[in-house]
């Protein structure tokens, strides 16, 4: 039976984003079933060349176009000419699509498009609608994504299915390696109690806010007692300088704040989920937070603003694997891209209290709350059921729409009634 083809577009499935990760995850699910072949634009990043590579191990069943940015309109064109693929399937923000969506009506007399769509808060983005309207199924990466889309597009097929990890990498490692790890790694802060913050640095993230408020709790508890990791771009552009502050507020002498700058493996950044005591977000808006997904699925607990799809990961509506912090201002922001949207903070004062939750428990307390969240991970964002849903997604997409000589459910006109 020949195999029908995907056509991927998002970031590069082989990049350390999210987005590439569960690409990638999307990707081999529909691969290891032996009914399809994928064709990639490997976005997001920078390329020495731009000629197009087969992926080892897999052949002519997944290749990979180079592109900028996220591939442009005469890309599409043709690629959708010489692999004439079954389904388009798109992630990441709605923003970056809208050149895409903008040629809805040719991709689409020709196969379905598939939006994994990826949005941060309320109130619900009318100004989304043409963008969902040009998709055939949406698939929400949490339940706050979802009811948006039923809200704003209530005619477009769509449901909730959120992020997942590899339970191959993130897991609980053995007690003799963490500790191995640990004195190789941390050296001097291995006794500490240690939080980790696992985050582009961006404005939306807070990571100053964070480092000045990590210092205040520090005051408290005794600045030998705690550290902080910081696994990011110390000088990012789009983000502050944080050594500046760390030197401003006098937080390097005692290795109150790391930062761990270096791009790591996966198995690595599991080791380090395992070798500290808590991981913290407290972005202002977060569509999901891969971080503490991973963290979780290690068995170590999180702190979380309770915005987007981080209040999901931080609780299961009965039981808390951490603390959440409710927001204490919900702010409408907003640019020309994003008319408005709520920017959720927290306040300082329940920020700190979270962490002396964490911090006050003993060893064994800390170790029940992760286990308890290694449950929650396996139970609500289970892996094997990612990679299957997606799959039969797919194949029901494929079924129920058809491509090219078969395309069905789809007209490329309407008819207005114009009063």
């Amino acid at each position: 039976m020949k195999k029908k083809t995907i056509l991927t577009l998002g970031d590069h499935p082989f990049s350390p984003s999210g987005v590439g990760g569960q690409t990638k995850y999307f990707i081999e699910s529909l691969l290891k079933t032996n009914r399809y072949r994928v064709i990639s634009f490997g976005g997001a990043v920078k390329h020495k060349d731009y000629t197009p590579k087969q992926v080892e191990g897999w052949g002519t069943d997944w290749v990979i176009y180079p592109v900028k940015g996220y591939g442009t309109v005469d890309l599409v064109r043709s690629v959708m000419r010489s692999e004439k693929p079954d389904v388009v399937w798109i992630m990441t923000d709605p923003r970056f699509w809208d050149w895409l969506w903008m040629i809805d009506d040719e991709i689409r007399a020709l196969a379905p498009l598939v939006y994994y769509h990826v949005w941060d808060n309320f109130p619900a983005p009318k100004f989304n609608k043409p963008f969902y309207d040009s998709n055939d199924y949406i698939a929400a990466i949490s339940k706050v994504t979802h009811d948006i889309v039923k809200i704003v597009s209530p005619e477009v097929e769509s449901e909730y299915l959120p992020h997942a990890v590899d339970p191959d990498i993130f897991k609980l490692l053995p007690e003799t390696d963490v500790a191995k790890f640990k004195e190789e790694f941390f050296k001097s802060q291995k006794d500490k109690i240690i939080f980790f913050w696992n985050n582009r640095n961006a404005r939306r993230k807070q990571s100053g806010t964070l480092v000045v408020w990590f210092k205040e709790f520090l005051d408290i508890v005794g600045h030998d007692k705690a550290c902080l990791v910081m696994h990011t771009d110390a000088r990012d552009p789009h983000g502050q300088d944080l050594p500046a502050i760390f030197k401003a507020y006098d937080l390097t002498k005692q290795g109150q704040v790391m930062i761990s700058a270096d791009k790591v493996s996966p198995e690595i950044l599991s080791m380090i989920y395992n070798s500290v005591d808590c991981t913290i977000n407290i972005s202002d808006a977060e569509g999901f937070g891969l971080s503490t997904l991973e963290s979780l699925a290690c068995a170590t607990p999180i702190v979380v603003n309770m915005t987007g799809g981080l209040q999901e990961q931080v609780t299961d509506g009965k039981e808390w694997f951490g603390a959440g912090i409710e927001p204490t201002s919900k702010s409408v922001i907003g640019s020309l891209t994003v008319p408005y949207i709520y920017e959720d903070r927290i306040n300082k004062e329940d920020f700190i209290d979270a962490l002396l939750k964490i911090y006050n428990m003993t060893d064994s307390e800390r170790k029940e709350l992760g286990s308890m969240g290694r449950q929650h991970v396996a139970k609500n964002y289970n892996f094997d059921n990612f990679c299957e849903r997606w799959v039969e997604i797919i194949d029901e997409v494929c079924e129920k729409h058809g491509s090219w000589e078969t395309r069905k459910n789809y007209d490329s006109w309407k008819l207005v009634e114009v009063s």
